[in-house]
């Protein structure tokens, strides 16, 4: 498929790569202060909404930023994949083939 390098880049460097970017997401959340008003928040919405359980925001910031990520390598891997005149270096060549 179009994006199998990217499928198999994410499927192996996903976990190393939350572990690196999570302490920043972390840093980054919490010198904004969204960590501390998303706590705030939740624990308002949690005394009116039975069962609420409130979402760990820098886990879902890093998910996302990896989701961003690896959605934009699958774009520029399709660009390679359909233009060969892009794979100019002797490793595309190499993953992509030569044409």
């Amino acid at each position: 498929p179009d994006n199998a390098a990217t499928s198999y880049f994410q499927d192996k460097t996903s976990a190393a790569l939350t572990a690196r970017f999570k302490p920043i997401v972390t840093q980054a959340t919490g010198a904004a202060g969204a960590t501390r008003r998303y706590k705030d928040l939740s624990a308002k919405v949690g005394r009116y909404v039975s069962g609420f359980q409130a979402t760990d925001l820098d886990a879902y910031v890093t998910e996302r930023a990896l989701s961003g990520l690896f959605t934009t390598l699958a774009d520029e891997e399709k660009k390679i994949r359909e233009n060969p005149a892009a794979r100019t270096s002797e490793l595309l060549k190499k993953v992509f083939g030569r044409y």
